[in-house]
């Protein structure tokens, strides 16, 4: 499983015009499966993504506080073509993502650990639409972007 996560101080996520989530201070996370990912690797994400030290602290210490501590939000967009390769021509490969159903899934159980790890539970955690074609829009804090895979140990 792929994230990359990036603190931002607004994001929102558009389909056919209509914003359909949205937050102030916090994450926005994209969110890739692979078809060998289990519940093990939406543990080891959700853990990651919540835990990370991303913001200063009263006395502007970096690197002190994650996103619950900030009483920020978190974002999270479906995103197979984090498993996109362009090794060989110009057209990306999405083979290594996973299909339909499993990454929903597993997708859907990243969410919920994750919310099951805010503070404020589901209203903490928003969502774009799975499979749908989005705008994403984000006003990045820094910037701070992270990459990380549950594969790479």
């Amino acid at each position: 499983m792929r994230a990359i996560i990036q603190r931002v101080k607004s994001a929102s996520v558009t389909v056919d015009e209509n914003i359909v989530s949205q937050i102030e201070k916090g994450l926005l996370v994209l969110i890739g499966v692979s078809p060998e990912d289990t519940e093990e690797d939406c543990k080891q994400i959700a853990r990651k993504i919540t835990s990370l030290r991303l913001w200063p602290d009263s006395e502007n210490n970096q690197w002190k506080k994650n996103v619950g501590d900030l009483g920020g939000k978190v974002l999270c967009v479906s995103q197979f073509t984090l498993y996109g390769k362009v090794n060989k021509g110009n057209k990306p490969d999405f083979h290594g993502a996973a299909k339909g159903e499993h990454a929903l899934s597993l997708y859907n159980v990243v969410k919920e650990l994750i919310a099951n790890q805010m503070p404020h539970k589901s209203e903490d955690v928003k969502d774009g639409v799975f499979g749908a074609m989005m705008d994403v829009a984000l006003v990045n804090d820094g910037p701070v972007t992270i990459q990380f895979d549950t594969k790479n140990k």
